[in-house]
């Protein structure tokens, strides 16, 4: 296989090849994602659609390297998810990616500041001081500076997962990956994260989220829907983009 080929792609930011994942259960093995090849470009605000069980989360988690394929490789930025040792690929995820869950998972003996710092410090991205400043100027981003600091407890699940997303900035990684991020929330609240969201893929972010909301799909500029642990149907870009009176060259 060419070396150049294998470990420098770049046409893409995301581009998986036939890959799979498959856990060991009582009986045999189960296949939560059959092999699949496709490729996400930069800026890019992508909604993985489906049904519980279908593939979602374990599409997500690959791409984010929280977990490895069993098969196939993927490709971030141009570089080989599938050939990184564990210590690289911890690196890699601190700095490359921000990622939000449904369930906020703010360290709750920790102020809102605090949280947003943490990445920072983990991967010593910047000094404790400058690392305060952008932290807050991340809060202000997502419109909750005054609560700066309070514990995560004091703040509603909207507030909540603002810190979050904020947190998930911290290092200005180029992919943003959201597990249900509005599965939590009341519905008014939930537009207002998915609005975040949609800010942040304008401004350069490549934003990839999990959700089962298929009316999600105005919102976004693509849509990959998976049923079984498979792609389901062809994506529709340029209708969507149409709906939205979004330009495409």
């Amino acid at each position: 296989m060419n070396t150049v080929s294998e470990n420098n792609r770049s046409d893409h930011l995301i581009e998986l090849s036939s890959v799979l994942k498959s856990y060991p259960v009582a009986g045999g093995e189960f296949t939560a994602l059959h092999e699949t090849s496709l490729h996400i470009d930069a800026a890019q605000f992508v909604a993985v659609v489906g049904k519980s069980g279908s593939g979602k989360s374990t599409l997500l988690n690959l791409i984010a390297a929280i977990d490895r394929p069993t098969r196939g490789r993927i490709w971030i930025r141009g570089e080989p998810l599938h050939a990184m040792d564990e210590d690289r690929l911890s690196l890699w995820r601190g700095r490359t990616v921000g990622v939000v869950f449904q369930s906020f998972q703010l360290l709750p003996t920790l102020t809102v500041l605090e949280n947003v710092t943490l990445p920072m410090d983990f991967c010593r991205t910047l000094p404790p001081r400058a690392a305060r400043v952008r932290a807050l100027e991340l809060l202000e981003r997502v419109g909750i500076r005054e609560q700066a600091h309070k514990l995560p407890s004091a703040l509603s699940g909207g507030q909540q997962q603002r810190a979050a997303i904020a947190r998930a900035l911290a290092n200005d990684p180029p992919l943003l990956v959201a597990d249900e991020p509005t599965g939590n929330l009341d519905t008014h609240t939930a537009e207002a994260v998915v609005s975040l969201l949609q800010e942040l893929a304008r401004s350069g972010k490549t934003v990839l989220m999990v959700t089962h909301e298929r009316d999600i799909s105005l919102r976004v500029d693509r849509v990959i829907p998976l049923r079984d642990g498979r792609i389901d149907a062809p994506e529709p870009l340029d209708g969507l983009a149409e709906a939205r009176g979004v330009a495409r060259a």
